[in-house]
């Protein structure tokens, strides 16, 4: 997919892992100004949920200090931090509820002006990218009476999602899905990772024939199945056990070794602490020394889960977290500012904070033994849905469930032990493709 980062002014230009928001700012700011001017001229009544969203805000004086005081301050990161003047698109925390409100009844559009910069994937994200960097906004997003608040707004803006309604942004239009650059990009990301040159027909489940190509949704549309059936994305060595199968459609984000069981995740380097990544469950002790392998999902990527190795499962199940949190780091004093990607860059915070699925499988390899499959949905991902039951037997690269709706990263976790070697190394510009070799695990060690 093209890429215009070249020509992005330096003070505009954010790194953002995923493409889930556009890299050159003034997109994001452009389309926020132009939501925050359609609601101020078509005021609405609330939802009933923001209405009880707003009464817990004015009812506990906490909450309410800190949610007024996040539209205040100002954000450690680029490019707030250089607009001291605070020309904010989005002024209180009244009006945030009322963007809100428009933005549970709306799907995410293409945008033609973003091609190859990024497109505003992540709505809510955007709405929430300059307070959340604020010192309040770093405890409005980890409050858990908010993120329980937050739960409730995102599963009915999924509820919206999965209805007819919302398909009308997978259109053949300019701000359709299947536009001229719309289908473009979506086909060619698939192929850059397989190195293949098919029609986005032959890689997806789709009929071409019919109105929006036969999805019936946006989610149905953003949990679209590749043609497994017909050789699109094998399985990798299906007879060989020591090889790992690749988890999900992603790009590689970082590999770490002899992992700790509690470390500092909110610092610069973003340690993996396998006690709070896995909920505090009982299993986290036994990847204590082990390997971690983390990488990230587009926006244009492909959104279901694979199983990495045959096995049986031994827990599976989904921790509520966080939805919009962003590290501050270690000091708010750096000249740098805090986490300029937000939740993009903080991709090792999050595996400790947000709404994640665990997947604990007992793989049939000896020299593997038990491990575990992380999917981290990255803020406005209010559903991880398993697909797979506690005690089921699964092939390698059998489905093992599906992120819904926006951002994700993953992690494969082994244990102490296990001689894992082979993954694609952090820098890789396109997606490694789902079930294909990630890695090999030598044989004799016990674990």
């Amino acid at each position: 997919m093209a890429s215009k980062s070249n020509s992005i002014p330096k003070e505009h230009h954010m790194h953002r892992t995923g493409g889930w928001l556009p890299e050159d700012h003034r997109i994001q700011k452009q389309w926020l100004e132009k939501v925050a001017k359609h609601v101020d001229e078509n005021p609405k009544d609330l939802n009933p949920v923001l209405r009880e969203f707003k009464e817990m805000i004015e009812k506990d004086t906490r909450l309410y200090l800190l949610f007024s005081s996040m539209f205040e301050q100002l954000p450690n990161k680029k490019p707030y931090s250089q607009d001291p003047e605070g020309h904010k698109e989005v002024r209180d925390v009244d009006h945030m509820l009322l963007v809100l409100n428009h933005l549970m009844v709306t799907a995410p559009e293409w945008s033609e002006h973003a091609h190859g910069v990024g497109v505003v994937g992540l709505p809510m994200a955007a709405l929430f990218d300059r307070p959340m960097s604020t010192p309040s906004g770093f405890g409005v997003f980890l409050d858990p009476k908010v993120n329980a608040m937050l739960k409730k707004v995102l599963d009915f803006w999924g509820s919206f999602l999965t209805s007819p309604d919302s398909a009308y942004v997978l259109g053949t239009d300019a701000h359709g899905w299947f536009g001229p650059t719309g289908g473009k990009d979506l086909t060619s990301v698939a192929n850059e990772a397989s190195e293949s040159d098919l029609p986005f027909e032959k890689l997806f489940i789709c009929d071409p024939s019919a109105k929006n190509h036969g999805y019936n949704s946006w989610d149905h549309f953003f949990t679209r199945e590749f043609r497994f059936d017909e050789g699109v994305r094998p399985v990798a060595a299906p007879d060989h056990p020591e090889i790992i199968a690749n988890a999900c459609e992603s790009t590689p984000y970082n590999v770490a070794h002899d992992v700790k069981l509690r470390d500092k995740f909110w610092v610069k380097g973003q340690p993996y602490s396998i006690q709070d990544m896995l909920a505090q469950d009982i299993l986290a002790k036994d990847f204590v020394g082990g390997t971690i392998y983390q990488a990230f999902l587009s926006a244009l990527s492909y959104h279901r889960w694979h199983s990495p190795i045959a096995g049986r499962i031994v827990k599976a199940y989904v921790k509520d977290g966080s939805y919009f949190s962003e590290p501050l780091f270690e000091t708010l004093a750096d000249p740098d500012g805090a986490n300029h990607g937000g939740q993009g860059t903080g991709q090792g915070y999050i595996t400790a904070t947000a709404s994640r699925a665990m997947i604990f499988i007992e793989a049939d390899n000896k020299d593997i033994g038990l491990m575990c499959v992380l999917l981290v949905g990255m803020v406005e991902v209010s559903t991880n849905e398993i697909t797979v039951e506690e005690g089921q037997h699964v092939d390698k690269g059998e489905q093992l469930g599906m992120f819904h709706f926006g951002g994700s990263t993953h992690c494969l976790l082994f244990r102490k032990g296990v001689d894992v070697q082979g993954f694609p190394q952090p820098g890789r510009k396109t997606n490694v493709p789902v079930r294909s070799e990630l890695a090999v695990v030598r044989s004799g060690n016990k674990g």
